[in-house]
């Protein structure tokens, strides 16, 4: 078997799927590639670097201006087919294909020239949109029909002087249809939302993310004692990027309420820039990203409680996280957020609801807490979900 996959980052949540699929196919002797955007050099034959930051910005300025995310990046996308036509993969599994770093119409134009087979995770709502990758906070429902007027065009991928959402949908609904492709989206919520889609006649699979729990397990920590935070109870966020949409200031509000009534609670927000750290309140413990995974995984199992008040997610890695390092999730009912916890003890509000957020962490905070997860292999199960996709597909059986 021969894939290539395609993704922007070869890291964060998306890259690191990408990149656990494309080690075990090595492992087992398939010949496998990645292709990335930006990120880290290329380190091997199998490993596939387009472009560089010229490139990037170019097409963050031409998005800027044209609204047109996606049509740039035209050079480097010809030179990545070309790889392409010498490797000739048996499949193509695409992941997330914007975030200023490929053509959509040179690489679809391609895939329907060869008649290639496709596997194409949706990791957002990209996809089927004129514009935005979500649009839950907005309550658009436009995409069923087709974009105009889109309220979110300041939004990634931000665009600060034209309205192109209704040129971008009809060129994606005509990119994107009458291909050889196989659906995948991690959440059932999303399933839903793509079969109400311009892509709703595709074969759709549910597959749901895993994270490595040789990596993310209770481990110990000292994490309470080095931050002087030991008797406290600790409220954890993680975000790789802490926007609107993940939830800081509903963090800021919580913190304010906590410190009202008691002085038991100390809320850790990990993913912060340096900016938004100065920011914050001085009672928030806040750090910047942290590439160790080890580090996270210590972090997690340091903490009483996960909260994650995101307002638009799929299927967010962060839950899975730290349910795997025994740390139970708050979460609002938020996409296919609440699917992540489920069969876990874990506590599930509504979408901006910090009292009753208030009224959990007050009731629990005096429960030990406990591991919660059952020992599986989250990881090998989604691995083993998706070699079984490339099979039947490739054996024409993609429906089953």
């Amino acid at each position: 078997m021969k894939v290539i996959q395609i993704n922007t980052f070869p890291n964060k949540a998306t890259g690191n799927i990408m990149m656990n699929i494309h080690n075990y196919l090595l492992k087992e002797g398939h010949e496998s590639y990645v292709v990335w955007g930006r990120g880290r050099p290329a380190q091997n034959k199998f490993e596939i670097s387009i472009g560089n930051r010229i490139n990037a910005y170019s097409h963050v300025i031409y998005t800027r201006i044209t609204d047109k995310t996606g049509f740039a990046s035209s050079h480097v996308t010809k030179k990545l087919l070309k790889k392409i036509d010498d490797i000739k993969p048996d499949v193509i599994h695409l992941h997330n294909i914007h975030g200023y770093y490929i053509n959509i119409k040179l690489l679809f134009n391609y895939i329907k020239e060869k008649n290639i087979k496709v596997v194409w995770t949706l990791h957002d709502c990209w996809p089927i949109t004129g514009h935005c990758a979500y649009f839950d906070m907005v309550n658009c429902d436009k995409w069923k029909k087709g974009c105009y007027k889109c309220v979110q065009k300041n939004i990634y991928p931000a665009s600060f002087f034209n309205d192109n959402s209704k040129w971008n949908y009809r060129q994606k609904k005509e990119l994107f249809n009458n291909c050889d492709i196989t659906l995948v989206t991690p959440s059932k919520w999303l399933k839903d939302i793509v079969s109400q889609s311009f892509l709703k006649n595709y074969p759709i699979n549910v597959i749901h993310n895993g994270v490595d729990t040789n990596v993310f397990r209770p481990v110990k920590s000292n994490f309470k004692e080095t931050h002087n935070v030991l008797y406290k109870y600790m409220v954890l966020g993680v975000a790789s990027e802490w926007t609107e949409r993940k939830g800081l200031k509903d963090f800021i509000i919580l913190n304010e309420k906590l410190n009202k009534v008691s002085d038991k609670f100390q809320i850790v927000l990990v993913g912060l820039t340096k900016a938004q750290i100065k920011d914050i309140p001085s009672s928030i413990l806040g750090f910047p990203r942290t590439n160790s995974l080890r580090e996270l995984a210590e972090i997690y199992s340091a903490a009483d409680i996960y909260f994650n008040p995101t307002y638009e997610d799929n299927f967010p890695t962060t839950n899975l996280e730290s349910i795997a390092c025994g740390t139970p999730v708050l979460t609002y009912d938020t996409g296919g957020s609440p699917e992540t916890v489920l069969g876990v003890k874990s506590y599930i509000v509504a979408k901006g609801d910090i009292e009753a957020c208030l009224k959990i962490l007050l009731r629990e905070h005096n429960v030990e807490k406990k591991e919660q997860l059952e020992r599986k292999d989250m990881l090998c199960a989604m691995i083993s979900s998706y070699l079984e996709l490339y099979s039947r597909i490739l054996n024409g059986n993609e429906n089953d």
